[in-house]
């Protein structure tokens, strides 16, 4: 068994099993890092493309606002005039009958919402990709990030006559079965123990009974209450209900 202490969280993994799913969720994460880069870079593109375009639209309105003037004549000016005026006309109403039918036939297909690439800003550009995979695998438990060397080998004792898989694991120092007692784990020693026994028999001499070790204070940790069933026994969180009339 495997004890996490990254950041004391006190869990117990089985082996085979933090092992089994370190490795998978690790090549998870590095095929997603890698789909992830692509549209990164696939959207830092977009972006540029769409930089370089309003630049040249920009560009474009500047020269014929400054130079159009001096290359027209009165006669050229008058009829181009007239023609935009006309197509700005006939725009206008075919804009017109097209919000009428998009309000009266919502349901048609060419009148729903649509988007296109260059209607995107530059939020929109980078929120399509979506949030950025973490570099590590996390703690099936506390959610932290956890590598194979967080892990602590434990040392844990079954009752007799059961199997070492079957039987109840029983305390280092007393040899009492352990069930929803409060319990402690020596990091260095991968000795587990009741908290009982370590305030009474360990504190004093910070010695470990079991190896003869001394110890310090980071290498005790307090191990997690697992759940018995359909009820926790854990923190049991209880609020008063007050009935309102309304």
């Amino acid at each position: 068994f495997f004890l996490s202490n990254k950041i004391n969280s006190g869990h117990i993994y089985s082996r085979e099993a933090i092992v089994t799913y370190l490795l998978t969720r690790s090549k998870q994460l590095k095929e997603q890092r890698l789909a992830y880069e692509s549209k990164l870079e696939a959207a830092q593109h977009r972006k540029s493309l769409q930089e370089h375009k309003a630049h040249e639209t920009t560009k474009q309105k500047f020269v014929q606002k400054d130079q159009g003037a001096t290359h027209i004549t009165t006669k050229t000016h008058s009829k181009d005039f007239d023609s935009s005026l006309k197509k700005k006309i006939d725009t206008e109403s075919k804009e017109d009958g097209k919000k009428t039918l998009k309000r009266t036939s919502y349901w048609l297909a060419e009148f729903q919402p649509s988007h296109t690439a260059e209607e995107e800003d530059d939020d929109d550009v980078y929120r399509s990709i979506g949030p950025e995979p973490p570099k590590r695998p996390s703690s099936p438990m506390s959610g932290n990030p956890l590598r194979l060397k967080d892990l602590t080998p434990l040392h844990l004792i079954r009752e007799p006559p059961l199997s070492s898989s079957e039987g109840k694991v029983v305390c280092a120092v007393s040899n009492k079965a352990i069930t929803t007692q409060p319990v402690v784990a020596i990091k260095s020693t991968g000795q587990v123990m009741l908290q009982s026994c370590y305030d009474e028999l360990v504190k004093p001499t910070m010695t470990c009974p079991i190896t003869g070790k001394k110890l310090k204070e980071k290498d005790v940790i307090i191990l997690q209450k697992a759940a018995s069933g359909f009820a926790s026994s854990g923190e049991t969180v209880a609020k008063k209900y007050r009935p309102t009339l309304t």
